[in-house]
């Protein structure tokens, strides 16, 4: 087959290496917009399960991921000024360019050809009028997408809080969260090292504490400069760092859930946030998009798909779609115990991070804080309890968002 990638980010990237190492008779060419080494975001989080899975489909690309990858296992949380640590299962964190970086050169080495500072303008574009596949890789404004989004049927919806995607020179050895109570509200921040140097902080906040905060106004400088003073004891002196790629000061955002009815038109196929995005807080971005190009390289991969394009692209977009709905339910009810913060913040600190670590559960927002912490403590040495909560959850979640529709 030809194929045509338009977008070399992970899922991009990766997608090409997978089938160039599955069948080296594909000429595969991957069109990026934007300059080798130049992306935006700092770093990536990703766990255990997802090292598996990239092992499994291209043991090269997962051990260099790996090496250059840090690790952490428990989570910190300061609460106004005191802090609390739980332990947890072991996260990894790489820096977004560094990934790049490592999965282009593994893409090349297998006979890809890589076109940077190379944009596609839409799916009439000369550069896709020959190719068997397009593969719109192209993110979530996506022009491949946006030129069909009737077919697709595509949904955008906004969040209400604002985030800001930072880094730092403090190098965190766990995942750590700090919020922060002002005369305008909370303020929180997110924060888990990627590098010997450096690590990423989220800070995100309701739209009226950042108005409040004048941070609407403020310019970079500042902002960072009052971000700085309020996470003090997170940052132990170490800079927040605002600009990611040069020239490009990093810009408060409303994050924009993205669903797609449908993920194919013809030879043309949508691929990580082209076709879905997961807020932020769940932390499973990145290995959304990798599962994508696995599934998509397994449909490609069956007898006769080659042949039936159409049934495979279909059966695709079908097996991620179903893949995908724990993974939007749990960014879905994460978000909005975010936008709903005050309601927990009268518990002690300790307990507050335990319903941090529950915030996916859709019975939390209709049980008051402190009940739901005692019954949460009793449902982890009782199997009747458990069972239950394993029954009553997801059924309120199907009665809430069919009330919804």
């Amino acid at each position: 087959m030809k194929l045509a990638i338009v977008g070399g980010g992970p899922a991009g990237l990766y997608l090409s290496v997978l089938l160039k190492r599955r069948n080296p008779s594909h000429e595969i060419t991957v069109y990026e917009r934007n300059p080798e080494g130049s992306t935006y975001g700092w770093g990536v989080t990703y766990w255990a399960g997802l090292l598996g899975k990239l092992r499994a489909g291209d043991p090269e690309s997962a051990r260099a991921v790996a090496d250059a990858s840090v690790t952490w296992t428990d989570g910190v949380a300061i609460v106004r000024d005191e802090r609390t640590v739980h332990r947890g299962d072991a996260g990894f964190g790489i820096g977004r360019r560094r990934m790049l970086a490592l999965l282009a050169d593994r893409a090349r080495d297998l006979g890809v050809r890589i076109e940077f500072e190379h944009g596609v303008s839409g799916p009439d574009a000369p550069e896709l009028a020959d190719a068997d596949l397009v593969v719109a890789a192209d993110g979530v404004h996506s022009a491949l997408r946006e030129a069909y989004a009737d077919h697709f049927g595509s949904e955008v919806t906004s969040g209400r809080n604002r985030y800001v995607w930072l880094g730092t020179t403090k190098v965190f050895d766990s995942f750590s969260f700090a919020f922060k109570e002002t005369g305008h509200g909370w303020i929180w921040c997110y924060a888990y090292g990627f590098s010997g140097e450096r690590s990423t902080c989220v800070v995100e906040c309701s739209p009226e504490t950042w108005t409040g905060l004048g941070l609407d106004a403020l310019g970079e400088a500042d902002s960072l400069n009052l971000l700085e003073k309020l996470f003090h004891d997170l940052l132990d002196g170490h800079e927040l760092i605002g600009r990611d790629r040069a020239g490009e000061p990093a810009q408060w955002l409303a994050f924009r859930t993205l669903t797609n009815r449908v993920w194919h038109r013809g030879n043309l196929v949508l691929l990580g946030d082209a076709a879905h995005t997961t807020h932020y807080s769940i932390g499973a971005g990145t290995t959304l998009a990798l599962e994508d190009a696995l599934a998509l390289a397994d449909a490609l991969d069956a007898p006769g798909s080659l042949q039936d394009l159409d049934t495979a692209l279909t059966l695709y977009g079908k097996r991620r779609r179903a893949e995908l709905v724990a993974a939007q339910s749990a960014a879905r009810y994460s978000a909005r115990w975010y936008e709903n913060l005050p309601r927990y913040m009268s518990l002690e600190p300790a307990r507050m991070f335990a319903l941090l670590g529950q915030r996916h559960s859709p019975l939390m927002p209709h049980v008051p804080p402190q009940l739901y912490y005692r019954l949460d403590r009793a449902a982890g040495s009782l199997e009747p309890l458990r069972r239950l909560k394993r029954w009553l959850g997801p059924r309120v979640a199907r009665a809430v968002h069919g009330h919804g529709r």
